[in-house]
């Protein structure tokens, strides 16, 4: 199949966080669930064993409790993956005498925000040993996980997967067969009913190629391309609609880039996506990536082909909003949506301006497509407490329907020892 020839442009916006953020940081662990973002663990100037969740509609980060018997301790270079209202961490834990002995997975149940006890975890016959560096994705009801660094044993190529019904571990493809082999600090990602590997590294060479897991077949494939991304290590992808974005990560620890990339499942192919002009993205590794909006919805729930379209004559769904209220435009074709707030937004209960949410420099959008109608309209209801929660309820579940399809880049080297956590706002102006 011939290279894709051209891609449209993508803008990047830095979001300046509150000092109420985490610290920044590397190596840690995020994913989306329900249009919050969650955050867990990695390393600063040492490990930190912190836990956090994002509203990107208010702009605010709250704090979780992760010193509970169900809890993780300090993590790095350990996945987390959403499915179902439930997040699963697995691996990360820092090598120990005691670690081999230790299951390496914990799960966070959102709707009570707690964590929670792995039901049957003792019973599995067999389960992975902890490790760094793997990758994890979700396929069905199951999270499959590759590779890693263990411990002693250094690259691993177990290929693992963990059925949530029964919490119970089998391995995958057997260690002669076809396979990327033994590998760690690569990406991953799941889209339909295959997972897609790329680069990493391989002992201590860095890696450029290419696999894809086929869960119908069970076998490996490695996909030859005639360009892509080069040799990277430490970087990290996304699905966004029928292609994979994959961002950041270097030939080293100490030269991380600021490549975005994007494959095409559907002609197979790579093609590099280019910034809009003052538009600079920034050079990150360890970092992580995680997208909002319904084009970055899993395949598992919405058709790779079939995206609901954006109707300009249907009415949106209100839901909690902090940003003053602004009317919702839809321009030509290729306009720019993406969640921004105004630089004079002020601190509730203050008349001053918030020094912690600055608007970033360089282009910015026409206008919020976050603020479809703001929480206050709906006290003018006449609606008992029991209506006003079942409301809640439908706004919490209808927000990744409303968020504009935006990706965020989140810590990452280099790191600021004395700033909040780095966050940075990618979105693609597709036709």
């Amino acid at each position: 199949m011939p290279a894709m020839s051209h891609s449209n442009p993508c803008l990047w916006t830095q979001l300046p966080q509150s000092l109420r953020s985490p610290c920044d940081r590397y190596k840690h662990a995020c994913c989306s669930c329900h249009g919050n973002v969650y955050l867990l663990g990695g390393r600063e100037s040492g490990s930190v064993g912190d836990f956090w969740k994002y509203n990107v509609v208010s702009d605010e980060w709250t704090e979780l409790n992760c010193t509970s018997e169900a809890a993780p301790e300090e993590l790095e270079e350990h996945s987390m993956v959403a499915h179902e209202g439930f997040l699963y961490v697995f691996g990360g834990m820092l090598d120990s005498a005691y670690t081999k002995y230790r299951c390496a997975l914990w799960v966070f149940d959102t709707a009570k925000q707690k964590w929670v006890h792995c039901q049957g975890k003792r019973s599995s016959p067999q389960r992975p040993s902890n490790r760094k560096g793997h990758s994890a994705v979700v396929i069905g009801p199951a999270m499959l996980v590759y590779g890693g660094f263990l411990d002693i044993k250094g690259p691993s190529q177990e290929f693992w997967c963990l059925d949530f019904d029964t919490t119970i571990w089998s391995l995958l493809s057997p260690a002669d067969s076809i396979s990327p082999g033994p590998r760690h600090s690569h990406s991953a990602v799941a889209y339909q009913d295959s997972m897609f590997l790329f680069g990493g590294l391989k002992g201590l060479l860095e890696q450029r190629d290419f696999w894809k897991w086929n869960s119908t077949s069970r076998t490996w494939t490695c996909l030859k391309t005639k360009s892509g991304p080069p040799r990277l290590m430490g970087h990290s992808a996304v699905v966004f609609r029928d292609s994979m974005l994959l961002f950041g990560g270097g030939e080293c620890q100490n030269f991380p880039k600021n490549g975005l990339w994007r494959y095409s499942f559907s002609t197979h192919s790579w093609i590099q996506v280019a910034s809009l002009p003052g538009s600079n993205p920034p050079d990150k590794i360890h970092h992580c990536c995680t997208g909002l909006g319904p084009s970055y919805a899993p395949t598992s729930c919405c058709s790779s082909s079939e995206h609901e379209p954006r109707q300009e004559n249907k009415k949106a769904r209100p839901f909690m909003n902090k940003c003053f209220p602004a009317p919702l435009r839809l321009g030509s074709e290729g306009d720019i949506e993406l969640k921004t707030f105004s630089p004079e937004r002020k601190r509730l209960g203050s008349s001053e301006p918030d020094p912690g949410n600055r608007t970033g420099t360089g282009p910015q959008p026409r206008g919020s497509h976050l603020t479809f109608e703001n929480r206050a309209f709906k006290k003018q209801w006449s609606c008992t407490e029991e209506e006003e929660h079942l409301l809640d309820q439908e706004e919490d579940e209808d927000i990744r329907k409303h968020l504009p399809d935006t990706l965020l880049v989140l810590g990452g080297r280099p790191y600021s020892t004395s700033s909040p956590i780095s966050i940075w706002q990618m979105t693609l102006t597709d036709p």
